[in-house]
């Protein structure tokens, strides 16, 4: 049977088309991708495969994050004098550190001009009854307004005792303004979403395919959680808001993780965050309490620390290589998922060479296969190395802790992996004290008691078939 020669002649042209379009995203990969082995691999794809690979480079190929930082310098020049303002209250409490933080303390105010600061206080809240407790009690004190962020809400029991809390004080007058993921919180029915917004909440999307260049993009998430009260304390950590992280997953419980409770200047920080989320949400601006009110019980040095792929500079990954690079004598770390690159590897296994005690603690039960997988393809690269690595046995550990030495620690939502280095925005926050490196430390002993070390050479006595599936996720590595 003939072809049609208009049909033929549709898909030669079709064909160029398609081949044309892969060369020049092929070159635009070699220019913009981050790393030479994913421009490679990004640009061999789009040549060759054209057909494939332009719709997967279109969702899944970009890691800058368009048009946030724009929208955020025009409202910081429509109110100029306000956001000086609001700087100058912070920067009031600004406050000089230890030589050995000097240098995280200048990358800090270069990415993002948030400084170190004193009067604050932090309080760890373990796992999530003692989380979620504390979270609906400080929204139950709320006079003025509520923030809350968070990447996944589920409509379950948690769920709907957040949404009652929030209504009950809606109804009392207090302004409140919700904000979530909406890949994250995908299965958030909108009947969750009406109800709020019926009783004069204020909710929205982060939005994360808004703007240009972003319409396509599946790659980019907002992972932070945060809640603001009054503008007097404030929350962060690894939790979302849902009945798993009470332990109620059938397979993954009982559930691992921690949040920390602030008070003073990193308050006034962490919802100066928040505001420029809901900005780019909403274009909208809140009138919020910028007055600093510092605790008056401790005085603990600390850094809030937001991070995002609208970053000029890939401000995650700096911080943390610099601060593992601080670290003298001690640097334990936990993490749900395993998946560091390069520079940051590198840096693990510099400082396991000069002598510091390196302990990275992982959940031994995985929620996402292909991360899990990929841990362990670093054995190999660890074992030469004197770098401890534990597996928590006692359910799935999900939290996201750094412990330098004996006076550093940072609790929040990055998670050792290519996506909150690169893809999430995220944001976490560092206590410079010994007292609040003390807590820490004696969690994370009860974390390691409850741990089982790797033997690094039980991955060469795996077989054939596992060391390819491991090798394979390593390839999607920066997907991860």
């Amino acid at each position: 049977m003939l072809v049609d020669s208009s049909i033929l002649a549709f898909f030669s042209a079709a064909t160029i088309v398609v081949h044309a379009l892969g060369i020049a995203h092929a070159a635009h990969a070699v220019m913009n991708v981050r790393s030479s082995r994913g421009a490679i691999a990004w640009s061999i794809s789009l040549i060759t495969f054209p057909w494939l690979a332009l719709p997967l480079y279109w969702i899944l190929g970009r890691t800058k994050f368009h048009g946030y930082a724009e929208a955020l310098r025009s409202v910081y020049h429509q109110h100029y004098q306000f956001v000086r303002q609001t700087y100058l209250e912070i920067t009031k409490f600004q406050v000089a550190v230890s030589a050995k933080l000097v240098p995280l303390q200048l990358l800090a105010e270069a990415c993002t001009g948030i400084p170190f600061t004193s009067g604050n206080n932090a309080k760890l809240l373990i796992n999530g009854q003692e989380t979620f407790a504390a979270m609906l009690s400080a929204i139950a004190s709320a006079n003025s307004y509520i923030l809350l962020q968070s990447y996944i809400i589920v409509n379950d029991q948690i769920g709907n005792q957040f949404k009652d809390a929030l209504i009950a004080k809606a109804q009392q007058g207090v302004q409140i303004y919700l904000l979530y993921d909406e890949i994250g919180s995908s299965k958030l029915p909108r009947s969750y979403i009406s109800s709020l917004q019926k009783n004069n909440i204020q909710v929205s999307a982060f939005h994360t395919t808004k703007g240009r260049g972003n319409r396509f993009q599946l790659n980019f998430r907002n992972h932070r959680k945060i809640l603001v009260v009054d503008g007097e304390i404030a929350f962060i950590g690894g939790l979302n808001i849902g009945d798993e992280y009470l332990g109620k997953h059938r397979r993954l419980s009982p559930w691992r993780d921690t949040h920390l409770m602030l008070q003073g200047p990193t308050v006034q920080s962490l919802q100066g965050t928040f505001l420029q989320d809901w900005y780019w949400a909403t274009r909208k601006v809140i009138d919020v309490n910028w007055q600093v009110k510092p605790n008056q019980e401790t005085d603990f040095t600390a850094l809030i620390f937001p991070t995002g792929p609208a970053d000029k500079l890939k401000a995650c990954k700096l911080f943390f290589v610099n601060a593992i690079n601080q670290a003298q004598t001690r640097l334990w770390i936990a993490s749900p998922y395993f998946v560091p690159d390069d520079s940051t590897l590198t840096a693990l296994k510099l400082a396991a060479m000069r002598g510091v005690d390196v302990r990275i603690i992982l959940p031994n039960r995985p929620d996402h296969l292909f991360v899990y997988l990929c841990s362990f393809s670093y054995y190999t690269e660890m074992k030469t190395m004197d770098i401890k690595l534990y597996r928590y046995k006692h359910g799935f550990m999900h939290q996201k802790i750094i412990l330098i030495d004996h006076d550093f620690a940072g609790v929040g939502t990055v998670n050792l992996d290519n996506r909150s280095f690169f893809l999430n925005f995220e944001v976490m926050a560092f206590i410079a004290n010994s007292q609040f490196a003390k807590s820490v430390e004696e969690m994370l002993q009860a974390d390691l008691a409850a741990s089982v070390i790797v033997d690094f050479y039980e991955y060469d006595r795996k077989p054939l078939w596992f060391n390819l599936v491991v090798r394979t996720s390593r390839l999607l590595a920066p997907l991860l």
